[in-house]
């Protein structure tokens, strides 16, 4: 019972992120600047209470990238993983579902997109595919520095959320942010766009492991 509570924890995280922050990023879209400030503080927030809603529950993973870092450190068994890996997919396309039922519009789901693409060209998979490793590797590591010590524990929603925000500023331009692939997941379902979800795939699942092998060798005790 406690491992099925803790994947509907899971669920519910991802379909709020989607749901809320990707909804925001689909509307603010259009106005520049202001736009990707809304968006990355809305990423941010939800972020944040989600860690202080569901974190005593399941440690408010709602990131693949997040859970295989917990993974290659030992923190989580691979029955976990697998479970919160499908929860948080699930919980993607549910969250992507209801925006779609209110918006009505698959370009305003907070698609993400590859590099370049918006510059009147077909864009750069590989280059996108280096920019999330970057991004998800910095988001990544925060968490698992803050989440290191116990003594953290009040504050390590606020800084993975800031973490989160973060990069969400200096990625938006290029990709639109993904560091989370169950979080592109469901957008690119109703958008149409599954032909380049691998570079969201890749790049962050790439970025969770470099996270946290780096992360292994800093923390490691001679």
């Amino acid at each position: 019972m406690r491992d099925l509570r803790k994947y509907v924890a899971e669920f519910i995280g991802t379909a709020v992120l989607v749901f809320v922050a990707c909804g925001v990023a689909g509307q603010v879209c259009d106005i520049g600047g202001a736009g990707h400030l809304m968006t990355a503080l809305a990423f941010g927030l939800v972020i944040v209470a989600m860690a202080y809603s569901i974190g005593n529950i399941s440690g408010c993973h709602i990131n693949p990238a997040v859970s295989i870092a917990m993974l290659v450190s030992k923190k989580m068994s691979v029955k976990d993983f697998c479970g919160y890996v499908i929860a948080q997919y699930l919980g993607g396309i549910a969250g992507a579902g209801a925006l779609y039922a209110i918006v009505r519009d698959n370009t305003k789901l907070g698609n993400n997109g590859l590099y370049g693409a918006t510059e009147g060209y077909a864009g750069s998979p590989w280059i996108s595919v280096a920019i999330e490793i970057a991004l998800t590797f910095v988001f990544v590591l925060a968490i698992l520095g803050v989440t290191s010590k116990e003594s953290n524990g009040s504050v390590a929603g606020l800084v993975i959320g800031g973490a989160l925000v973060l990069v969400h500023l200096l990625g938006i331009p290029f990709t639109g942010t993904s560091v989370n692939p169950a979080r592109t997941f469901g957008p690119a379902i109703f958008a149409g766009t599954l032909s380049t979800y691998w570079v969201f795939l890749i790049g962050p699942l790439a970025g969770g492991v470099l996270a946290a092998l780096v992360w292994k060798f800093l923390a490691k005790k001679d």
